[in-house]
């Protein structure tokens, strides 16, 4: 074997402009599968950042997001007083009543509008959710119209600047602040009173409530209790789980997109390492012969070339996941189908994406070695020596 091994590698050293094309044949491919996976990745983690497992969400029972949900402030009420739930020095619970809806805003670049997500919070919001830092200006005054804005929003958006007004809802609303919540969906978010601006948008009823129980462990009865009580039509979930799941169908789309798009692509880099290989063998009949004589038998012969595509496109996956990797240091925005608003987000790069994008560059080079190998294999002796 080792001796099959040094007879490939000295010709990919011989070879050195067909397999050099093959190998960045190889890396492109990798590369936009690697990047796709990196995107649907990066999509999860915004989305899985923000929410914490401290925390505990409320939303109307079969309401697939906070949009589509609504909470009487009765039914809220009766809810908040179950005695797991987390109280302040006052005996009120400690919880965020957010009133979530969707506004039209023009982009910096070229003034096109573009949903985003305006989130009406309590006071509590800003203890609740950790990692929530003002970057500028100040935190609004509540019981009046004023907003603060996530980084993404003001990075993209126009009339996000501390001083400027917003119009949402037909009404000016005045940004006192930035904010960042980290690597999370929060970033790309609008922040007010939700006591003022639900009459503005005539919403009633709360979006969601946020809170946390006395001990993490009361998670499953407190479930159990508040979803089989007939007067509550409610769905409990942890908090970051079920911002994860408002990923699940963008992520799902992206992946899909990508991977169908690199199958696409990755016929031409198999039909370049078949074409690679086909013209190796054609220029190794003698030595293959030779190989036969002294009693190399075909399964090795299939094996030495089968080894050598898969050296090629080795090389390939590594240099295309290097290449992928860079995007690490980039972010975009999109539309996220759940709630239909523009959500900021980066590719993330794990270990498992680095496998499967070598994986796929072996399956590639194996793919488009099999028929040269058999061919080779397959070839007779003393043909093979005549030539």
């Amino acid at each position: 074997m080792a001796l099959e091994l040094q007879y490939n590698f000295r010709y990919l050293s011989v070879r050195k402009t067909s397999s050099l094309m093959t190998i960045l044949g190889i890396a492109l491919v990798v590369m936009v599968f690697v990047a796709t996976l990196m995107l649907s990745n990066g999509i999860r983690e915004t989305l899985r950042g923000t929410g914490s497992p401290k925390n505990v969400i409320v939303i109307r029972n079969g309401a697939q997001n906070e949009i589509q949900s609504g909470l009487k402030r009765d039914d809220s009420n009766a809810l908040l007083a179950d005695e797991a739930i987390v109280r302040q020095t006052d005996g009120s619970p400690d919880v965020t009543t957010d009133s979530v809806i969707v506004a039209s805003m023009r982009k910096r670049s070229d003034g096109s509008p573009s949903n985003v997500t305006v989130r009406g919070v309590s006071k509590e919001a800003y203890s609740l959710r950790e990692g929530i830092s003002v970057q500028n200006g100040r935190l609004p005054t509540f019981g009046t119209r004023e907003v603060m804005v996530g980084t993404a929003i003001h990075a993209k958006f126009a009339g996000t600047d501390i001083g400027q007004s917003l119009r949402i809802g037909g009404i000016d609303w005045n940004v006192v602040g930035i904010f960042s919540a980290g690597n999370s969906g929060f970033s790309s978010e609008v922040w007010g009173d939700s006591e003022i601006l639900m009459p503005v948008f005539r919403r009633e009823q709360f979006s969601s409530l946020t809170f946390r129980l006395t001990s993490p462990q009361e998670f499953d009865a407190f479930k159990n209790r508040i979803e089989n009580n007939p007067r509550m039509s409610v769905t409990v979930r942890r908090e970051n789980e079920f911002y994860e799941s408002q990923s699940k169908m963008l992520a799902t789309f992206i992946a899909a997109i990508g991977i169908t798009i690199s199958i696409f692509f990755s016929i031409g880099a198999i039909l370049g390492a078949i074409i690679t290989m086909h013209s190796a063998v054609a220029s190794r009949k003698h030595e293959i012969g030779v190989l036969r004589a002294l009693g190399f038998r075909p399964i090795h012969i299939f094996r030495a070339f089968a080894a050598e595509s898969l050296m090629i496109s080795l090389i390939g996956g590594i240099l295309g996941t290097i290449l992928a990797s860079l995007t690490s240091f980039a972010s975009i925005s999109t539309t996220n189908f759940d709630t239909f608003s523009d959500v900021r987000f980066g590719f993330t790069l794990t270990p498992a994406v680095l496998a499967y994008g070598v994986l796929f560059a072996l399956i590639m080079g194996l793919i488009g070695s099999f028929f040269p190998a058999l061919s080779a294999a397959r070839m007779r002796v003393v043909e093979a020596l005549r030539s």
